[in-house]
């Protein structure tokens, strides 16, 4: 089989010759730390993709927000850290040596309706040239005889409004200017749907992709009544598009528990959860035997068993033999692959996948 019939046949529950064999990536230290890619000139994900031969898999889209982004400057100098203004106009302190880290936000550039309707008519008129997709463009890239899966983006409704507004922020957004919130979902949806309405006519995709990272260990940002009443609609409208061009699997990126607001992702056209991390939610074969095949998950290889070296590897890989047999899943690790994982631990891993889930 190709990459694509693999990856389509796998989604939809039907017989594959084996896996579909894929990986989410790295941390950034990653490439430094370990030998395996440092003396291989191995220098990011889409390097890595290649040196591992994993399966192809692509998405493409336009641009859905906003534009022009806020110029990334330092604003001051600490002994350790620096504050910096990011793409998004939040002020944030980042350390100087640039490692790995949630950055410690500061302050938003959105504090009131006022300030949002600014930003709004500066940086997301639908008018904009740049929001125009050089179809021809892609479809050289992208011919309709591809042999790999291709997705079209379909952004984030909620998520890139929390790195607008901050964690906090859009929690008392939401409660103090419940409308201002609406709005910034609403200006997001129609971004997508313009973006969609030049591409679908032109490609045959394969699946809808997005993201939101909207929860924690704990559960969502927003309450799951906020979710139903002003994400899940904006879903429906996305998913109504996608339906009319044959695209059927739609996967969100959302890390954390996502147990609360399933239900209405799924109500709203989602049926795929990715990488899904196991430690803020569940076991994968939780929710795959709670929503049977009206869900699928792509990820779920634990992360922290990964590091504790061959034979918790081997423990937790045969917990998912059963979910590959099934469909509707493709393991991998449930995030970006962090340095702690020893090298040879993590070559050990990628075997022991091929070779029970007959990529070999």
């Amino acid at each position: 089989m190709t990459d694509r019939e693999r990856f389509v046949r796998q989604m939809h529950y039907q017989p594959v010759d084996r896996c579909f064999n894929m990986e989410f990536g790295y941390w950034d230290e990653n490439f430094t730390l370990w030998p395996l890619f440092s003396e291989h000139g191995i220098r990011n994900n889409s390097e890595a993709d290649i040196f591992f031969s994993f399966d192809r898999i692509e998405t493409i889209g336009g641009n859905i927000w906003l534009n022009p982004s806020f110029e990334n400057v330092v604003v001051e100098e600490r002994e350790n850290t620096k504050v910096i203004m990011n793409a998004d106009g939040l002020l944030a302190e980042v350390p100087k040596d640039a490692h790995d880290t949630i950055p410690h936000y500061l302050k938003s550039s959105i504090q009131t309706p006022d300030d949002w309707e600014k930003v709004k008519r500066e940086r997301f008129r639908r008018d904009d040239p740049a929001r125009r997709v050089d179809i021809e463009t892609l479809k050289a890239r992208h011919p309709s005889r591809r042999d790999y899966p291709l997705g079209v983006w379909c952004g984030s409704m909620i998520g890139k409004i929390r790195d607008m507004l901050t964690f906090e922020g859009l929690a008392y957004a939401c409660a103090d200017y419940p409308d201002m919130v609406e709005d910034m979902a609403e200006t997001a949806c129609v971004l997508v749907e313009d973006s969609l309405d030049q591409l679908l006519p032109h490609f045959d995709f394969d699946f809808a992709s997005g993201w939101e990272d909207i929860c924690f260990k704990n559960g969502p940002i927003v309450s799951p009544r906020f979710f139903r009443d002003v994400v899940m609609p904006r879903y429906k409208r996305i998913s109504d598009r996608l339906h009319a061009h044959g695209i059927d699997i739609w996967y969100i990126d959302c890390d954390g528990d996502v147990r609360p607001i399933l239900p209405f992702m799924m109500e709203g056209g989602v049926n795929c959860l990715f990488p899904f991390e196991v430690n803020g939610c569940a076991h994968p074969a939780e929710l795959l035997g709670k929503f049977g095949k009206d869900l699928r998950i792509m990820g779920g290889f634990d992360k922290i068993e990964m590091g504790k070296g061959p034979a918790a590897i081997k423990a937790y890989m045969d917990t998912l033999v059963p979910l590959v047999e099934r469909g509707g899943y493709i393991p991998f690790c449930d995030h970006r692959c962090p340095p702690n994982v020893k090298p040879e631990d993590y070559l050990y891993y990628l075997d022991l996948k091929e070779q029970m889930f007959g990529m070999k």
